[in-house]
């Protein structure tokens, strides 16, 4: 199948190499020219994974966005939150009948793209997708080589809309075996990791995290006073789901830890590799890291309108939400991922229901 990856972070690079490896046929596009050069040059990531490593030739590499993704069936754009818009503005012009855009993880980036597209003009009958985590648990390891630790096993997966499930999903399977279906794309956004596991560890860590070059949050970092905190504010996120009608599987994020039970979206036992890897021992920004910007700033605010929504308590996530916006000296609460914000707020449970079945 052919298959557009954009983006030039460490889950496109490892999208473009892995689906590559799977006989997909992979056009990679980034908007840095500079930072793309040595890749049109010669189109190789380098592969580091469990199997040893390996070069991987990628089909075609692309600064033109509309030339990447004009065969695809499938745009895989596993970029931050922060950038949806842009890139939705980006392929308004491009986008055909029939075309999947897979955000893993999306924040709702479903809805917000979607609106720009069509703000933009857009008529195509597209579908969106969007998932818990990225399908991989991956850092880049200099200009083209990316390290792959663990591959996801299973992806909730939410479409928008879903009147388009189970048409788009047999699609997307093709490309990512490990969906599995979730309601709607709301429900998926509410699959989302990185709000519950990130937002702890940065502001709990935070005196670490400024005072060292380098700290691996997932290793000296995930303490036991830490898990309980994730393990409370993660409970929240269940109740908001429940609150709004969603079932089970809802997949704690305790199971990310386990050794035994039911397997998380990295399978069993993920946070061994992740920290075994060595490749979290980073240099964290707390003013603009997407932790804190795309975590945080959209990912917590976003739950946390949520939870006002269908009235569930949620003092974890709110307190969370505001320890970020006082370490960045802004207002996280009204941001610009919200219900309120989305305009959604005001909508009745049968309207948003209905909006997230047929679209916009």
């Amino acid at each position: 199948m052919k298959v557009a990856i954009l983006g030039g972070g460490n889950g496109a690079y490892a999208a473009a190499a892995d689906l590559t490896e799977q006989g997909h046929t992979c056009a990679l596009w980034r908007r840095d020219a500079a930072a793309l050069a040595s890749l049109v040059e010669r189109p190789i990531i380098r592969v580091i994974d469990h199997a040893g490593e390996r070069d991987v030739t990628i089909a075609s590499v692309h600064t033109d966005i509309g030339v990447a993704v004009a065969e695809a069936a499938v745009i895989v754009f596993p970029g931050p939150a922060v950038a949806q818009d842009d890139v939705a503005e980006n392929l308004a012009p491009h986008l055909r009948d029939g075309q999947i855009i897979f955000l893993p993880p999306g924040t709702f980036g479903s809805y917000v793209m979607m609106r720009r597209l069509r703000d933009k003009g857009c008529k195509a009958d597209v579908c969106f997708a969007e998932t818990g985590t990225l399908p991989y648990l991956a850092r880049k390891r200099g200009e083209n080589t990316i390290a792959i630790a663990r591959r996801a096993t299973r992806l909730p997966t939410g479409f928008f809309p879903a009147s388009r499930d189970p048409l788009a999903r047999a699609t997307l399977a093709q490309v990512f075996p490990a969906i599995e279906p979730c309601e709607d794309a709301l429900s998926g956004a509410l699959m989302n990791a990185g709000p519950i596991i990130h937002p702890p560890l940065i502001m709990m860590n935070a005196g670490p995290i400024q005072h060292f070059d380098h700290w691996d949050i997932h290793n000296e970092g995930t303490q036991p006073a830490i898990r309980s905190v994730t393990d409370t504010l993660d409970a929240e996120r269940v109740a908001v789901r429940e609150a709004l009608g969603y079932g089970a599987p809802h997949f704690p994020l305790a199971h990310h830890y386990a050794k035994h039970g039911e397997e998380w979206m990295y399978g069993r036992s993920a946070h061994g590799p992740l920290v075994d890897s060595g490749d979290w021992r980073e240099h964290l920004d707390l003013h603009s890291h997407r932790y804190m910007r795309e975590d945080v700033q959209l990912g917590l605010a976003f739950l946390v309108s949520c939870a006002r929504y269908c009235g569930v308590d949620a003092p974890v996530a709110s307190g969370l939400l505001n320890l970020g916006g006082s370490i960045c000296g802004e207002d996280f609460v009204n941001g610009p991922r919200t219900l309120e914000s989305l305009n959604l707020s005001s909508l009745s449970r049968e309207s948003l229901s209905g909006l997230l079945k047929d679209g916009i």
